[in-house]
């Protein structure tokens, strides 16, 4: 009997903007959460089963468009970033970009619990979820040894003008608008804590100069599956990634990816 650990389906998105600066949203994670405690995150996490629900089709843009999964997976990753940042991407009957109320934000927490649906959310707002404005970024796979594992899809999406990146002081105790390379910068100097995939995907998301060549790129690029694995070189353990993932070569020490 095999005992590795199953893969967890997780979502998680890069929301990014161009004003003041190319910028993409990030949150800090509570120190008392059990996974990537303190760290600098894009919001996200793993998929519900409301996510699945299939009287989602008329609530949004794009249901046709995206197998089953992936459409599932956009999902979770909007309504992740709507609990831990309260942006929603989302727009009216009339294709104009949903703009925040307070009646919206009340219910943060209710839906970060499981009191209030989701779904029944974004139908009393009378919007559809923008499922095309999404692009997938990358997909990353806990290594195999790990005793908690993910297999998490990381889209992006232009964020929505007029809306207030607030954290929601549970999951997440802030809410930030940072240049990718700053962020990578600051991580560097060990003013953040950055776990790896993050500080990779930050490190690709800097290659662009703003959010429109950033989701440019994102639909050219090749989908590869990124599941590093270990290799020891002279004694030390390293992380290694597909030569085809598109981060270049990388060789991480194990000991500072974790």
């Amino acid at each position: 009997m095999s005992d590795l650990a199953p893969a967890v389906p997780a979502a998680t998105i890069l929301l990014v903007r161009d004003r003041p600066t190319f910028e993409v949203l990030m949150v800090k994670r509570h120190h008392q959460i059990d996974f990537a405690s303190g760290a600098l995150v894009f919001p996200g996490g793993k998929i519900e089963v409301g996510d699945a629900d299939p009287a989602w089709a008329p609530l949004c843009r794009g249901w046709d468009v995206h197998p089953g999964e992936e459409r599932h997976l956009r999902i979770a990753a909007l309504r992740e970033a709507f609990e831990e940042s309260g942006v929603l991407l989302a727009r009216d009957a009339d294709g104009v970009p949903w703009k925040a109320v307070e009646t919206a934000a009340a219910s943060r927490e209710a839906i970060a619990t499981g009191e209030l649906p989701f779904i029944e959310l974004v139908r009393s707002l009378g919007v559809q979820l923008d499922l095309e404005a999404m692009a997938p970024f990358a997909r990353w796979i806990t290594p195999r040894m790990m005793p908690k594992r993910f297999d998490t899809w990381f889209f992006i999406a232009t964020a929505p003008e007029d809306q207030l990146a607030v954290c929601d002081g549970y999951e997440t105790v802030d809410a930030e608008w940072i240049a990718p390379q700053a962020a990578l910068d600051m991580a560097g100097r060990g003013e953040r804590k950055i776990i790896f995939p993050t500080r990779m995907n930050l490190q690709m998301l800097a290659e662009s100069r703003d959010a429109n060549m950033a989701i440019a790129a994102s639909h050219a690029r090749k989908p590869v599956i990124v599941e590093p694995w270990v290799e020891v070189r002279d004694g030390e353990r390293f992380l290694l990634l597909p030569p085809d993932a598109g981060y270049g070569p990388v060789a991480e020490p194990f000991s500072s990816a974790m």
